[in-house]
Order: structure tokens, then sequence, then C-alpha cells
């Protein structure tokens, strides 16, 4: 089951037209290195004008520039991150950061780590992993551009987490997924129901190893930049069913993650989840977990 119509039926019952987008360009401002406002002057002085991403506190559209925003002098002394504005919600859905432990479970090519980074004013330890080693020198070099201290890089695959022998305050869980039409011309081409399938069953094995390696206080922030239910309510769902998981609010920009997909029921705490269909940003979805409370009754 594939192409193009497939899936835009899919949409539509779930409650979502189709129509084409095309998301803006984003940056984020790396606070732990920078100042806002001295920043923004500075780049509009060199022909980049930014406009203020309204569910962000440092995210910024990039509305005109005369340059390349990739080779500036400001991006390449790491005053600032190229990052999608939907891409930026996930790590901000965490509460306390500050001094914390975290996994960055698929942490490649670094965007969210360094965010993570900036948001614990470069406090606590981040462990970054990733499994594909080519794309671990750009985190490596993304976190070295960018002045972050705090992180330790692993070649290892998310779902042997518990290898590291350690026990995590906050984990993202920004998992690799079947991606959307907004990010990938060629997406209606390229997918099929069972490459969907087989992502959300990884999905789950990441799911399950990230629960063991959380602390009874700790948070997840599970995220994926896919408009597929089995990527993203079917898994939630199936999480706070077959693990010791809880859904909590995701006090973030989007809508309410869906409670009933293709006629079938879900937990009344999906609503929880936010999903964000394709517009000025790509389509994404993002839930936050925490140990389920009483679990020893």
């Amino acid at each position: 089951m594939s192409g193009k119509q497939f899936f835009i039926d899919r949409y539509a019952q779930l409650g979502w037209s189709y129509r084409e987008t095309k998301p803006r360009q984003a940056l984020r401002i790396n606070l732990s290195v920078t100042n806002q406002k001295p920043l923004l002057e500075r780049l509009k002085d060199n022909g980049v004008l930014l406009n203020k991403v309204p569910f962000l506190d440092s995210g910024y559209w990039v509305s005109r520039s005369r340059v390349s925003v990739g080779a500036t002098a400001e991006y390449l002394l790491g005053l600032y991150s190229i990052q999608e504005a939907a891409a930026q919600i996930p790590a901000t859905v965490f509460s306390e950061l500050n001094g914390k432990r975290v996994l960055d479970a698929c942490a490649a090519p670094g965007g969210k780590t360094v965010q993570l980074a900036d948001l614990m004013k470069d406090t606590g330890v981040i462990a970054a992993l990733d499994i594909d080693r080519r794309r671990l020198s750009a985190l490596s070099n993304h976190l070295e551009r960018c002045h972050v201290r705090n992180t330790m890089v692993y070649c290892h695959d998310a779902r042997k987490a518990r290898r590291l022998k350690m026990q995590f305050d906050r984990i993202l869980l920004d998992v690799p997924c079947s991606g959307n039409f907004a990010a990938d011309k060629e997406w209606f081409a390229r997918r099929t129901l069972r490459d969907v399938e087989r992502n959300a069953e990884i999905q789950r094995e990441i799911l399950s190893e990230a629960e063991m390696c959380l602390k009874e206080d700790g948070e997840i922030v599970y995220s994926t930049c896919s408009l597929e239910p089995e990527e993203d309510e079917l898994n939630m769902d199936w999480a706070i069913k077959s693990l010791n998981l809880e859904i909590e609010e995701a006090n973030c920009a989007g809508g309410n993650g869906l409670t009933e997909v293709f006629g079938r029921k879900l937990g009344i705490s999906l609503a929880h989840c936010r999903r964000i269909w394709p517009g000025d940003t790509q389509g994404f979805f993002v839930c936050k977990l925490k140990k389920r409370r009483n679990s020893s009754d």
C-alpha cells in the first residue's frame, strides 16, 4: 500500500486535508554563547532579516537574507544553529534540565543535542548516541562549533542503551522515522505502509530500552517528523499499555494528539500529545512520558 493518493486518503481519515506546503527556513540562537538583541542587530546589518517564531523562545524565521545563513561568521562562531522550527519543540518540553543527566538517544546530526546543552546552560551531562559513524562526524563538528562542553558522544545503538550502565533524569527520543512530504519532495514516491510499520517496530524497541534507563522521577520526550499514526499515537498507546509509562501534558505548540485512529479508540491521555500538521513548519509529533505513578501498588 503506497502512493500519494493512498496517504492523502489516510490524512483525510485523520481529520486533515492535504495541501502543498513549503516549510519556512528557521534558526535558533544559542543563548549560552550570545544574547538575542545584539545578534539580531548584527545579522540585520549584514542583510539577514529575522522574524520571531511565536511559539519558540529563541527561534526565528529567516525572512530575507543576502547571504547563506549557513556561511556567516556568526554561524561559524556558533552563535546560532540552523534548525527547522518544529524540530526545536521537543527539547523544550522537558521540565527542569539544569544539572540533569540527559540521554539524547538518536542524536546525529546534533541540532537537538546542541539545543539541550543550551537549555541546560552547559550544566549536567548529555550522553549523545548514534549508530551511524558518518553522522557522528557532523554531530561532533556541531558540538565543537557551538562550544558545547557537557556532552559525551557514543557510536551506539539506542536499542542497547542499557550497556552504558547509566540511569538518566531526562531522555530525548527523536527517533528514526518515515519523515513527511513537506521535508521531502519525493516522499510519496519513496514510502509504503510497510516502511511505516517497520519504523514503528524499531521505535518501540528504542522506547522499551529507554524506559529501562529512566530514573523513577525521570521524563522521556518522544518525537518524530512522521505524520503516520503507527509511529505516533499508536506507538504511544502501546507504550502506556506495555511499559511502565504514562503520558503527561506536552506544554508546547500543536494540536491535540488523536484519540481515535481509523476507527480504533485510544486512551484519552493521547490528547496530551501534540500533533503538528505541515504548514510553515514540517509535520511533527511530540509526546511527554513519565514513569507510572504508584507503580509498586
